[in-house]
């Protein structure tokens, strides 16, 4: 009898070799060859489920960015669950920053991936949409975050925005210098960043005077 193939373990089988080449020899290498040879598979196995490069990179980057997406509100939900300006909240925060980061093996391939793939779209167009959404996704996480975590001083809305991007600019230093530098940004050097950032904020986390 024919093997019985799960199409959506294959597709993630062949999303999982995209992100490994890319991080032992970058984007451009991501061809169907490639990636098949990665994978373990014929090349004609992976265009059964992706008629083109083009199409492959899109779903792959569309994956990784589910799977952040889907590990950042997990942690939220930690976050929501914790009592205000607790150690409990405290851990939970952090708990939730280190997702972004790239703190372990499957983390750092997403992370490398995430960052390939946003880069590549501003060259090319048909990974634009899923950039943008990438982004919004992320930002909408921080941006709960950030609510929860900032006092209001009069500055209103534009405050809320204000502090987002900067913790959104924090986590890309943290993960580039963590994917470039591991040997120096380490778990504990992330973590020690993280929670100076969360004491600069005016809110619950604040050290209290």
């Amino acid at each position: 009898m024919p093997k019985i193939v799960d199409a959506a373990a294959r597709r993630q089988e062949i999303v999982d070799a995209v992100c490994r080449i890319i991080a032992s020899d970058g984007l451009e290498r991501a061809s169907l060859r490639e990636v098949a040879d990665e994978a373990g598979l014929a090349v004609g196995s992976v265009r059964h489920y992706f008629a083109s490069s083009e199409e492959l990179l899109a779903f792959s980057f569309a994956s990784v960015v589910d799977r952040i997406v889907a590990r950042l509100s997990g942690a939220y939900a930690g976050v929501s669950a914790s009592s205000a300006g607790s150690e409990t909240q405290r851990s939970a925060v952090l708990t939730l920053l280190g997702e972004f980061l790239p703190l372990d093996e499957q983390r750092a391939l997403d992370a490398c991936a995430w960052l390939a793939f946003k880069n590549a779209a501003r060259i090319r167009p048909f990974l634009a949409a899923e950039a943008d959404r990438s982004h919004r996704a992320v930002a909408a996480v921080v941006g709960q975050l950030i609510t929860g975590l900032v006092e209001d001083d009069g500055g209103g809305q534009q405050r809320l925005v204000t502090e987002a991007e900067r913790l959104l600019a924090t986590l890309d230093g943290l993960t580039m210098h963590a994917l470039l530098q591991p040997e120096w940004m380490t778990l504990e050097m992330c973590q020690d960043v993280l929670e100076s950032h969360l004491a600069g904020l005016e809110g619950p986390l604040a050290p209290k005077h």
